[in-house]
């Protein structure tokens, strides 16, 4: 198995990162640089990432989940519990511009593998550390999943506050990946510093510190202000009406929001002089202190219709008005198929896979990479073999089960 041979593109070519994370949070930020442009050169234990293994295909350690996560990387296996493979990492290091790692630091400084390390080895270098928590605080050795993150900063409480149920936690790893999305642009500030500064530097991102503003940002509300004005919570958002509208024949959602918005929706449902003659219509404020009530009474008229009738009926230039989709609709959606944001492509080992775009549009630097996920190993000859290793040192460090390469059936 082999890669394409033409250069990356894209703007971050040029750039190339070790990446040392395992999991959802540091794979789903690496994978982000490498859709950029990035060579990522996926550093895996012998056993390789957990998330091979799981779904369908992971007998071959391409599940789904791993696969969503780690396309146009290349595959490095090593035991770092040996100290050839360290040796052999540092000196990867010498020709990289990012190391990125979820391990935690102990365990980092431990395998001689600290950013005081790593930074005399290569002052240019980037080394990105995300962690569970900061580690100037008391929780610092913890270790974190996107599970406890949701329940340690008040996330799995408001969730099930709003649905009227016990606390429950949110079916998508939103910690993992919100974190990994706000390391990707971390890294990328960092190396834009350096290109300004000629210097490297060692960056922590903690999953804690960065998701409670993403809770708090919505839900700190009246307690904005000392002494506080009121409790926590953002009212609309806990509105248990504040879900998809049941038509006739489906689910839409329907957002009643501005002035202008409700004037619409009123005038169009024949109930206009309640702008006149209700005063939680007066304003935003007031709306927002009674907006259950006006959740409700939006359902009850939404029931009373079709979804192509609503449609047709409210202006979709001047309301957001949007068909709810499943899993399976989203397949089908008509603009998703006019920008290709779907694409099958052809994996060398578990045949066609149905990928996504990469989501954003550029006049220049055009990112257009497709470098299949790797097997486990897959690269590793290449990779030292590029860091100046010989073929006879390579097959040593081989033997010696510091490196693993790929299967050659």
């Amino acid at each position: 198995m082999s890669g394409p041979t033409r250069a990356p593109s894209g703007p971050l070519a040029g750039v190339r990162v070790l990446d040392l994370t395992t999991v959802f949070m540091g794979p789903s930020a690496t994978q982000m640089l490498a859709d950029l442009g990035a060579d990522v050169i996926k550093v895996e234990a012998p056993q390789g990432d957990s998330t091979r293994s799981i779904g369908p295909h992971g007998e071959q350690g391409l599940g789904p989940l791993f696969l969503g996560l780690n396309r146009n990387k290349r595959s490095v296996a090593l035991d770092l519990k040996q100290p050839e493979a360290v040796a052999a990492l540092l000196r990867l290091a010498q020709g990289a511009d990012v190391l990125t790692t979820n391990v935690r630091p102990a365990a980092m400084r431990r395998l001689g593998l600290g950013p005081d390390v790593l930074l005399a080895v290569n002052p240019r270098l980037i080394y990105a550390s995300m962690v569970g928590f900061s580690q100037r605080g008391p929780y610092a050795a913890k270790a974190a999943f996107d599970d406890m993150i949701q329940a340690a900063t008040g996330l799995a409480a408001v969730v099930g506050e709003a649905a009227g149920e016990a606390p429950r936690y949110l079916p998508i790893t939103i910690a993992d990946r919100s974190v990994g999305l706000y390391a990707f642009g971390v890294i990328s500030a960092a190396l834009y510093a350096r290109e300004r500064s000629g210097r490297g530097q060692s960056v922590e991102i903690p999953m804690f510190e960065t998701m409670i503003p993403y809770v708090l940002g919505d839900h700190l509300y009246g307690r904005t202000f000392v002494p506080g004005q009121g409790d926590f919570s953002y009212p609309r958002l806990m509105s248990p009406n504040r879900r998809p509208y049941k038509t006739q024949d489906g689910y839409v959602c329907c957002l009643i929001y501005t002035d202008k918005h409700w004037e619409l929706f009123l005038n169009a449902v024949g109930r206009g002089e309640l702008l006149k003659t209700d005063p939680r219509f007066k304003n935003i404020r007031t709306r927002t202190q009674s907006i259950d009530a006006l959740y409700q009474l939006v359902a009850d008229e939404l029931a009373q219709r079709t979804t192509a009738e609503w449609r047709a009926l409210l202006p979709e230039s001047e309301i957001p008005i949007f068909p709810m989709h499943t899993f399976e609709s989203l397949l089908h959606d008509e603009h998703l198929a006019a920008t290709g944001f779907f694409r099958q492509t052809e994996h060398p080992v578990v045949g066609t896979v149905l990928e996504t775009a990469v989501p954003s549009e550029w006049s220049d630097t055009v990112p257009d990479n497709h470098r299949p996920v790797p097997v486990l190993g897959q690269h590793t000859a290449e990779v030292l073999r590029e860091a100046g290793y010989t073929d006879a040192e390579i097959e040593a460090l081989l033997a010696r089960g510091a490196a693993r390469g790929a299967p050659t059936t």
